[in-house]
């Protein structure tokens, strides 16, 4: 059997923490292991501000050798040549000149620049495992076999990328050291699965071998009730369910990409959360199912986010104009996160880094032409995630009542859509003192 090995930014930082990473790998090569990596820690904004820099008539060289003197520190500290990156190097100088010259940067051009980072640390990763014995192969992910619509910036995988996997990675006589977070459409552009989306490829790579586990190492001990940097003494669960993960993953838990999971459910494919500065911790498993029963699962949220109402009589008793509001956004390749309607109001919430704001623009102005519209920016939501909790008595008074000893106005609410989750709106400033105080009345004081 096989496992996949999934190892974030952090986890590859310096010299130090690729040797730590590599001594994971080690300890799992009794279980085959296959590894995928993104981009050296802060290295993928790095590129995405040389390029917007670069469109704006800045020249790039200063920022691009920057970026590449992290990777040759690195190599250096791990006593590797330069040389296998050379090429790749002076490739990145050359696109982000092309950008520069041309004062125009599309978002092909953006997915091909923040491309170089799991290039770099792939090579980096795969030449010095070698150079100790550890024979490996660096793969980009399209030489894995994925394949992508041509959605830059946020490219869906197409289903024939299974197979394909399949058929490039399942014979292999050397670890491979895939790159997460990239691809290519079927026209060869370079694409992008999203931020956080190499944990998406370790899930892709993982369903299509039918591998034993998926193991993502991050930099937290697991899943716990609450992001620890917010709780620190948020507590770690030693299983969750699939639909409790994907719960959290969609409205912010961090140590999950929110598409991480579908890929894994479809083969029922065990996802292991670990810590890589804390390997012996067993981290938490997410199943299809498990044993534990808790009211409460866990606290999270999404910030940036912007309330859409849209208000209007003709809504009254009338039919499609739900629809009507939905095309819309469709059109603009908008997603909406929650809904909430009365008589003649239709209440949205928009992630703002996932909307392009020249097309919000658009499908507000088509808004505009079916009811009064109202925006209200700087808004998160918090999500609540458990058991059955929908049906609870008690559960939405000890929460609203938390919000209103502390004077915090909830914009929002959603509750029925999932039987595990409860959501609601509040301004941004308010999200952080509401999930510590949540935290201490759904599980501190339950103790």
């Amino acid at each position: 059997m096989m496992i996949v090995m999934k190892f974030g930014g952090t986890s590859l930082a310096n010299a130090e923490r690729i040797n730590n990473v590599v001594n994971i790998i080690k300890s799992r090569l009794n279980r085959n292991p296959l590894v995928v990596v993104s981009a050296v820690g802060g290295v993928t904004d790095k590129l995405i501000c040389a390029a917007k820099e670069a469109s704006k008539g800045i020249n790039p060289t200063e920022k691009a050798n920057e970026i590449i003197n992290i990777h040759r520190d690195i190599m250096k500290s791990l006593n590797l040549d330069y040389d296998f990156l050379e090429d790749d190097f002076m490739n990145l100088h050359d696109s982000l000149n092309g950008i520069y010259l041309l004062k125009e940067l599309s978002l092909r051009s953006l997915d091909l620049i923040s491309s170089f980072g799991e290039v770099f640390s792939s090579k980096i990763l795969a030449s010095y495992m070698t150079s100790i014995g550890i024979i490996s192969r660096q793969l980009c992910g399209w030489e894995s076999g994925i394949i992508t619509d041509g959605n830059f910036g946020s490219a869906e995988v197409l289903e024939e990328s299974y197979p394909n996997i399949k058929d490039s990675l399942s014979n292999l006589d050397k670890i491979p050291i895939v790159t997460g977070f990239i691809a290519k459409d079927r026209d060869g552009n370079i694409t992008t699965l999203g931020r956080g989306g190499s944990d998406y490829t370790a899930s892709i790579i993982g369903s299509a071998l039918n591998v034993q586990e998926i193991e993502i190492w991050t930099d937290v001990d697991g899943i716990k009730t609450a992001d620890p940097q917010i709780v620190p003494n948020a507590i770690q669960w030693g299983t969750v369910t699939f639909n409790e993960a994907s719960e959290m993953a969609y409205f912010g838990a961090r140590v999950l990409h929110p598409k991480t999971i579908k890929p894994a459910v479809k083969r029922q494919i065990p996802v292991r959360i670990l810590n890589t500065y804390n390997p012996e911790n067993k981290g938490t498993l997410v199943l299809n199912d498990d044993v534990e029963n808790p009211m409460f699962r866990s606290i999270s949220s999404k910030d940036n986010i912007t309330i859409i109402r849209v208000c209007s009589t003709d809504m009254l008793l009338a039919h499609g104009f739900l629809a009507k509001i939905f095309e819309i956004f469709n059109k603009y390749r908008i997603s909406i996160d929650i809904v909430s309607t009365s008589e003649v109001t239709v209440s949205m919430t928009l992630d703002n880094i996932n909307s392009s704001l020249k097309n919000l623009d658009l499908a507000i102005s088509e808004l505009k032409e079916i009811g009064n519209v109202e925006i209200l920016k700087d808004t998160s939501i918090v999500c609540i995630v458990g058991r059955g909790i929908r049906g609870r008595l008690g559960v939405l008074g000890r929460i609203f009542n938390v919000c209103k000893n502390e004077g915090i106005n909830v914009e929002m609410v959603s509750q029925g859509a999932s039987p595990l989750s409860i959501s609601f709106v509040v301004k941004k400033e308010d999200s952080v003192k509401l999930i510590k105080d949540l935290h201490k009345e759904l599980f501190e004081n339950d103790k």
